[in-house]
């Protein structure tokens, strides 16, 4: 199999079993960063919870096979496919994959040097291994949703489990295995937890609190809005400004910019944060967001418009590093992290394939005979102008995500 694409990856080949977020998210980038991602989807079984997979940003940039794995000719095709890759990835609860006949053991024993990614919530072992879950109960656990918040805890949307925890940590273990894989030519399993990864961004934290300079409460301390210098504060058109100024001289030049007469010294004295905070609050009010950001533009009083998601885009540093893209109305996230020697630009949004999209052209590759027979028997689908389906996979078979 030949399909190269532009970037630092670019001949490395990945098997992506299709599954929710969190895989899907670490596929997407080893796919950006110039991997042939091809994707197994299932054919659509109506119990889905339907998305336009178009306009599914996590997968951008791959390809699509779409097999019934309950032929024997479906399950040949993966195991050729799995023969032709580097890196396997799955985001099912444990088992799922051994009772497909695709567990690590069948896998590697196919393919000895292959790299065998697996995504799951609570890990391939302990008491909670085949447990429910979401991003949620992974963030509660390990102690980080209790840090975040005010009088009750916040949710940090799904960035810290699913995205940070588990997507990202994932993309790190496999291109490690990767790396030795290649050195020593022997692959490996890499069990990549969201509770296991959660805990581990919260590692600074947990110095703070273990070195006595972090309270185990919210709203007390340097980083989680305890600190009226280190907090958002709403403006008088409704919106909010971040404010970041915890070191004293950027400290100083937001006292300053603000107007306000309060003693430079007094920044880390507690008994008096609740006034401060009371004062900063009273004269952010008065003026508009935009009004703060001309105030603070050329300062180090780290001062940033707390923007929303259609407004970001419009950000001068956002939009002149390509950060957040805009096409035709679309926006979707830059590539990350960057690589100066290659110009890498995410597709368009609106054009992640629909499952199934490149089914002739994959079993084309892999040398399969008559095509037609084959999509004709029911192995493997093609999308019609029907096609619709999800980033789900069926209940049975789904992550404990």
């Amino acid at each position: 199999m030949t399909h190269h694409k532009k970037g630092p990856l670019s001949g490395v080949r990945v098997l992506e079993f299709a599954g929710l977020a969190p895989s899907p998210y670490a596929a997407m980038i080893l796919a950006d960063l110039g991997a042939d991602v091809i994707r197994v989807d299932r054919p659509p079984t109506g119990d889905e919870i339907t998305m336009d997979p178009r306009v599914n940003l996590v997968n951008r940039g791959k390809r699509s096979i779409a097999l019934d794995l309950r032929h024997d000719s479906s399950t040949s095709v993966v195991t050729e496919l799995i023969k032709n890759s580097d890196i396997l990835i799955e985001g099912f609860r444990p088992g799922v994959m051994e009772r497909l006949g695709f567990g690590p053991d069948q896998a590697l024993a196919v393919n000895p040097k292959l790299v065998y990614g697996r995504m799951t919530g609570w890990g391939q072992d302990g008491p909670y291994k085949m447990a429910a879950g979401h991003d949620i109960a992974y963030v509660a656990v390990t102690g980080t949703l209790h840090a975040i918040g005010d009088e009750d805890p916040v949710i940090p949307l799904n960035l810290v489990g699913d995205f940070g925890g588990g997507g990202a940590f994932l993309t790190i273990g496999v291109l490690a295995a990767l790396h030795e894989a290649r050195m020593t030519g022997t692959g490996q399993v890499v069990d990549a937890a969201m509770v296991d990864g959660a805990a581990s961004l919260a590692t600074i934290i947990y110095s703070l609190l273990n070195a006595n300079r972090w309270e185990d409460r919210r709203s007390s301390n340097l980083l989680d809005g305890g600190t009226p210098f280190y907090s958002v504060y709403r403006t008088a058109d409704d919106k909010h400004v971040a404010v970041g100024a915890i070191e004293p001289k950027f400290f100083a030049e937001f006292v300053a910019g603000l107007g306000v007469d309060i003693p430079l010294s007094a920044q880390y004295d507690k008994a008096g944060w609740t006034d401060m905070r009371a004062r900063f609050a009273e004269r952010i009010v008065q003026r508009t967001q935009a009004e703060w950001v001309d105030t603070f533009e050329g300062t180090d009083a780290c001062v940033s418009p707390v923007l929303s998601l259609k407004e970001a885009p419009t950000d001068p540093h956002v939009r002149a590093r390509g950060t957040l893209i805009e096409t035709d109305g679309a926006i979707q996230p830059g590539i990350a992290p960057r690589f100066p020697a290659y110009n890498l630009v995410p597709p368009p949004p609106g054009s992640s394939p629909l499952p199934g999209a490149h089914t002739r052209e994959v079993l084309a590759e892999l040398g399969i005979a008559d095509i037609d027979e084959f999509i004709a028997s029911g192995a493997g689908t093609e999308p019609d102008s029907r096609a619709s389906t999800s980033m789900s996979t069926t209940a049975e078979s789904r992550s404990n995500d």
